[in-house]
């Protein structure tokens, strides 16, 4: 049997719409693994009761399916579902990489991402890669159709994680078709600066960066309290602040020094219109890690 250790993961970080991500040290999913004849799956921990155990209805299933590796999968979440956090690419990302080493598919790590994001198409009726990516090389990730860069990034982060459900498809949805040139080119400068921002690990550039004014106010409508979240985080000290991934969960890049006094900010805020939540002080982190 294996034991793997999947992060969560933030995707889009505001200006990297569906091609930025970033691996976050926690939140995490931990898996375990067994070779059998056939694939079964049980699922425990947050928001299990929603995720289906079905083969194939589950990110793992698909997985397995794509490497020819059967197994019995025990998924433990620690990342909740509907949380814009990666979850099911989280489960995903540790299939594949625990049962490419179980099986011994001597694939690298780059090469598994395509795998984990058939899993990922399962749930969001693609296969993007923004949240594998990241959850299983690590670090801060630009995905493109023709492969993955990644960047050693540790910028210290907040995500506020409320308790409202945004699925994958509505945030999708509700994404325009169009976009002003203006509003490309800032999108475009944006993207650049938090890219130069992760390569010199310089969370004031990476905030910058987070700034789009296409994908981010669309989706911010789906979140009751945004708007006074990011305000009541710029006042504590936050460099920058986006939805994570699909929504709800609210990122914050910030200094070390600040990460108390905005995760605090941010819950207050949104106790403040009503809305229950919980942070996670935390950084961009490693991807998957395998267990014996």
């Amino acid at each position: 049997m294996l034991t793997v250790r999947a992060p969560a993961t933030s995707a889009n970080l505001g200006s990297g719409f569906d091609v930025f991500g970033a691996a976050l040290e926690r939140p995490a999913d931990v898996v375990r693994l067994r070779k059998a004849d056939r694939t079964t799956i049980s699922v425990t921990g947050v928001g299990s009761q929603y995720i289906p155990e079905d083969p194939e209805k589950n990110t793992v299933g698909a997985v397995a399916e794509a490497l020819d590796a059967p197994a019995r999968i025990e998924i433990d979440k620690g990342v909740r579902p509907a949380s814009g956090l990666g979850s099911s690419a989280a489960s995903a990302a540790a299939a594949a990489v625990g049962l490419n080493e179980l099986y011994g598919r001597g694939l690298t790590r780059e090469e598994l991402v395509p795998i984990a994001a058939k899993g990922e198409a399962v749930v969001s009726g693609a296969a993007h890669a923004d949240n594998v990516a990241p959850s299983i090389v690590g670090g801060f990730t630009i995905a493109r159709s023709d492969g993955v860069t990644a960047i050693d990034a540790s910028i210290p982060l907040v995500a506020c994680l409320p308790e409202i459900v945004v699925s994958t498809r509505d945030a999708r949805g509700v994404v325009p078709e169009r976009a002003r040139m203006e509003e490309i080119v800032e999108v475009v400068g944006s993207a650049a600066t938090l890219a130069v921002g992760m390569a010199r690990n310089d969370p004031e550039l990476v905030g910058r960066g987070m700034e789009d004014d296409v994908v981010t106010p669309a989706r911010a409508k789906l979140i009751s309290g945004y708007d006074a979240v990011r305000t009541a985080a710029f006042d504590a000290g936050a460099a920058g602040v986006t939805i994570s991934g699909a929504g709800p969960a609210v990122l914050a890049a910030c200094s070390g020094d600040d990460r108390r006094a905005v995760a605090s900010a941010m819950l207050d805020a949104f106790d403040g219109v009503g809305v229950e939540a919980r942070a996670y002080q935390t950084r961009i982190g490693g991807g998957t890690a395998v267990f014996e």
